[in-house]
């Protein structure tokens, strides 16, 4: 099993969860933290950094959120989406974004 970013994090990009990965399995988009599959361990500390509730164990990913577990494992292999191991600061706005819902449409790739 693994981890999945899901869309609340679109428009925030928080990154507490980047500084307690112990394997740095975190992908940085434009505006969107996304988790490799193939990098993650499933260890779960990941889930309470995040301030917007956006990180789920792949089995407890709500039901209006599961397009994201395909969408972590294709983001997360592109090639201009790096690995990120630090944190760093949000998006300007992402106080205004936090509880946004249904962001999907404004996520950059």
């Amino acid at each position: 099993m693994t981890h999945v970013v899901t869309e609340s994090c679109i428009n925030c990009k928080y990154t507490d969860c980047v500084d307690v990965c112990p394997v740095d399995c975190f992908r940085e988009g434009p505006n969107f933290l996304t988790i490799d599959p193939d990098e993650c361990i499933d260890c779960a500390v990941c889930i309470p950094e995040c301030p917007v509730s956006a990180i789920y164990a792949e089995e407890d990913v709500p039901a209006d959120q599961q397009h994201m577990i395909a969408l972590n494992v294709e983001l997360a292999r592109l090639p201009n989406w790096p690995s990120i191991t630090r944190r760093k600061a949000p998006a300007a706005d992402a106080d205004e974004w936090q509880n946004v819902t249904d962001k999907l449409q404004h996520l950059q790739r």
